[in-house]
């Protein structure tokens, strides 16, 4: 199928109303359309009759950037991952900081057209140990985004989703079946947050994370970005722990990210370090092994330490690998115990780089 054609949905995604309009299925929102009429993300319409994406094909650029960006710090350390996004998103975040892109409504701004396998190609070309779909949300652009994974899975190359996990039910397991792992936003703890500040629902995100946990291979970690007086009480946070612990255990690694004024938030301080710690203590005190902070350049607190005896296992001066205490297998030099993840027999060495990538 050539790049600049819309890709129809498959039938299990959409479903028609008594009075004719076409209902996507794809995310909870569940938006009703009459023909030549779009959904909240902008990038799901009716032609003809039925759902289709306009964006198949179409990437809004390319870049090679380390994995630990996503942010995954227990996904092949220190390897390049060949990221892209599209146009369009399917919540309304008003601190949205990719805004230029989620909240983008032209499909000038789509300048890349690449197929899926073009993309596997260029990734196996670079270098790159996986590919990342991120920027703007993947789920709107599943069917490209499934297409993508069967390719470069072909050629070796892993995938990511990076993704806020606002996906229904009954596309759920049809997306995650071709991605090897996945960074989830939770964004806050409460409905309300979710309402107001997303225009979004927190149940199906929980879903997500359970059915990604429970009955997937998918390497999962989990990612929170604090923002002053929304989501940053202590009782919110614990509450969030207690469930995290509950339900995903010990293991899964949880970020917790520094917010930045932005797009509609720019009255908004920026989150203190003092918060980011406090946080992470909490999780600690919850029996989470793997806590980090984001987009602050704390060493301490973004390294990853021993579940078992707690030595310094991979050293992190923010993208930078300076240390690893890992065997071939994965498991600590010092006391043998297992680092729960996905690892090589050695880290990689792309470092802090970030390189601008044009496919054709």
């Amino acid at each position: 199928m050539s790049a600049s054609v819309p890709h129809p949905s498959p039938p299990a995604w959409s479903s028609k109303t008594k009075d004719g309009r076409v209902r996507c299925e794809l995310c909870p929102r569940l938006c009703t359309m009459k023909e030549g009429q779009r959904g909240f993300c902008f990038v799901r319409g009716v032609t003809d009759g039925q759902l289709v994406l306009e964006t198949y094909g179409r990437a809004s650029g390319f870049c090679i950037d380390p994995i630990e960006k996503k942010p995954l710090d227990h996904f092949y350390p220190g390897t390049s991952v060949l990221s892209f996004g599209t146009a369009g998103c399917n919540l309304g975040c008003r601190f949205c900081q990719n805004h230029d892109i989620s909240k983008a409504r032209e499909m000038d701004r789509l300048m890349d057209e690449a197929s899926p396998t073009a993309i596997a190609d260029a990734a196996v070309r670079s270098a790159c140990r996986s590919v990342a779909f991120t920027y703007n949300d993947p789920v709107i652009f599943a069917e490209y985004v499934i297409d993508t994974a069967a390719a470069c899975r072909e050629r070796g190359v892993k995938t990511v989703a990076v993704t806020a996990g606002y996906i229904s039910d009954v596309a759920r397991p049809t997306f995650f079946a071709g991605i090897d792992a996945a960074n989830v936003d939770l964004k806050a703890f409460t409905e309300d947050f979710y309402r107001k500040l997303t225009f979004s629902e927190l149940g199906p995100v929980l879903d997500t994370l359970r059915y990604l946990h429970h009955e997937t291979d998918v390497w999962l970690e989990v990612t929170t970005l604090l923002i002053p007086d929304q989501n940053d009480s202590e009782a919110e946070i614990a509450s969030l722990c207690s469930w995290f612990a509950d339900e995903l255990g010990p293991y899964v690694p949880l970020h917790f990210s520094a917010f930045h004024p932005d797009f509609q938030m720019r009255d908004v301080p920026r989150t203190p370090i003092a918060t980011l710690k406090r946080a992470r203590r909490q999780a600690r005190a919850h029996g989470l092994k793997h806590v980090y902070i984001g987009n602050v350049n704390d060493r301490s607190d973004q390294s990853t330490y021993c579940a078992g005896c707690d030595v310094l296992l991979i050293g992190r001066d923010r993208y930078e690998l300076d240390t690893w205490g890992l065997d071939s297998a994965g498991r600590c030099l010092q006391c043998a115990h297992p680092l729960a993840g996905r690892f090589d027999a050695e880290p990689g060495g792309w470092g802090s780089r970030r390189r601008r990538l044009r496919i054709t």
